[in-house]
């Protein structure tokens, strides 16, 4: 007789969850629509019988869809690269406008939350699916079959043709109405007026000047285009006078009165156009106290002349008044730029102070030694008042022994390798049983990976980077 055997199986493992919500305004986050958001994918994990940690929560409040650069995006990639993630949920929040196009438009809310680029989207669904990452869309359960597959690239295409329409339409109208003097399309009024809308001017809005904010203007270019005080004579001068700023503080910055002062509308003529937007760079040192991510994937600059359109508006200086301030002006940066012409700082912008956390910039003493100097003990640059006792740094001593341990790196290609090995090593999460025993990357590295195998390659092959 033979006997039975009793086989025990082993409970199924328990699937990683994680939910991905974006909202793409700071209007948007102040109003806690991504609440409801959270809420019904929280929901729909739960029917579905998942419970989400806390930890793998990924939202992303006020930043734009337009852009892969966000924050919880790239910590949510970096869980996915890591093979520590099952399924993904995305909820597609209806945002579009009731119109006669909505049923066409319908077609695009899939994604939206994800990404508005078409290429973005089929890059991270991609990515995820590499991973063995199953996507969950709440609004419309997409499938794995060709047509399924189809709609969704058709989907990701409208998303991106209909954004670029609408983005398209808006720059002309407003261009438009710029040309026929509207001042509507400047939307709000610098210091020293009144934005008066449409609807509270009877169809028309327009610039009223507030006689207040404006005896100060009309001080400020007095005391440049006249008396020739420079601009932190200015804000000394402001702050004496207990004269608060635009935003209600007490100190006004020396970049503030300058915009102020090359600002066309105090003249009776506004200008639309002044910029234009450029995708974001990379800063060679991040602003102290920002983590160098921004929430909009765009840069403002100056736009070229060529594309001003003057408004006419209620002047509150004449235009002698505002020209020679802006001579003034000119006359100060061309007088600045001929003191520091061929002085050059190898480390400027690199240094940071180790007591105050700010950086160091070149300092040119008396015209014949060159220092770094911490910009906390700039007194010039926190109304008067020293954050720092650093002292100043001689220039020729740092950067010789700075050039020389670079070129001793440089020429050492495995303690370079071995070095981005443990940098590598210490940005990763510790996660114990990661599946399929991929290697692990970091945050930053996970996308030069190929590069790094190529290094490693030409140093095994070659014996030199």
């Amino acid at each position: 007789m033979s006997r039975q055997r009793l086989r025990v199986v082993s409970p199924p493992a328990r699937q990683e969850v994680a939910i991905y919500a974006r909202v793409s305004s700071d209007q948007q986050a102040e109003r806690h629509t991504i609440d409801s958001q959270l809420s019904e994918l929280n929901a729909r994990a739960s029917e579905d019988g998942h419970r989400v940690r806390d930890e793998m929560l990924f939202i992303d409040n006020g930043h734009s869809g337009a852009s892969l650069v966000r924050p919880a995006l790239e910590r949510l990639r970096d869980v996915v690269s890591l093979s520590a993630l099952d399924r993904l949920y995305v909820h597609s929040p209806d945002r579009l406008p009731s119109s006669d196009h909505s049923i066409k438009l319908r077609l695009t809310e899939p994604l939206v939350s994800l990404a508005r680029s078409y290429a973005h989207q089929v890059l991270l669904l991609e990515e995820f699916a590499r991973a063995g990452v199953e996507v969950v869309f709440l609004n419309r359960p997409i499938g794995s079959s060709p047509e399924d597959n189809l709609l969704l690239q058709l989907q990701g295409m409208f998303a991106e043709y209909e954004r670029a329409r609408t983005l398209e339409r808006s720059r002309r109208g407003k261009r438009h109405r710029a040309q026929a003097g509207a001042v509507s399309v400047l939307s709000r009024a610098p210091y020293g007026y009144h934005y008066v809308t449409r609807e509270a001017g009877g169809g028309a809005a327009r610039y009223v000047v507030d006689e207040d904010a404006a005896s100060i203007v009309r001080k400020i270019f007095v005391w440049v285009g006249q008396e020739r005080l420079t601009l932190a004579a200015v804000c000394r001068r402001l702050h004496a006078n207990y004269i608060p700023s635009p935003s209600g503080k007490a100190h006004w910055s020396r970049a503030m009165v300058h915009t102020l002062l090359l600002n066309p509308a105090y003249a009776g003529q506004a200008v639309f156009g002044r910029r234009q937007c450029l995708p974001w760079q990379a800063p060679l040192h991040p602003p102290r106290g920002h983590g160098g991510l921004p929430k909009k994937p765009f840069r403002q600059v100056p736009a070229p002349p060529g594309q001003h359109i003057s408004i006419p508006v209620p002047a509150i200086v004449d235009e002698a008044l505002f020209a020679s301030a802006a001579e003034r002006l000119e006359e100060n940066r061309k007088r600045n730029r001929e003191r520091l012409a061929g002085v050059q700082y190898l480390l400027r912008g690199l240094l940071v102070c180790q007591k105050c956390g700010y950086g160091f910039t070149g300092h040119h003493h008396r015209g014949q030694w060159r220092y770094y100097r911490c910009c906390g003990t700039d007194g010039s640059r926190f109304h008067g008042e020293r954050r720092c006792n650093a002292r100043l740094v001689a220039v020729e001593p740092l950067d010789e022994a700075v050039w020389a341990e670079v070129r001793r790196l440089l020429e050492d290609p495995v303690r370079v390798l071995a070095e981005y090995q443990r940098r590598l090593d210490a940005t990763q999460p510790t996660r114990a049983g990661t599946r399929r025993g991929r290697p692990p990357t970091g945050q930053n590295a996970r996308r030069d990976w190929t590069a790094h195998r190529q290094l490693r390659w030409r140093i095994d092959r070659e014996g030199r980077v």
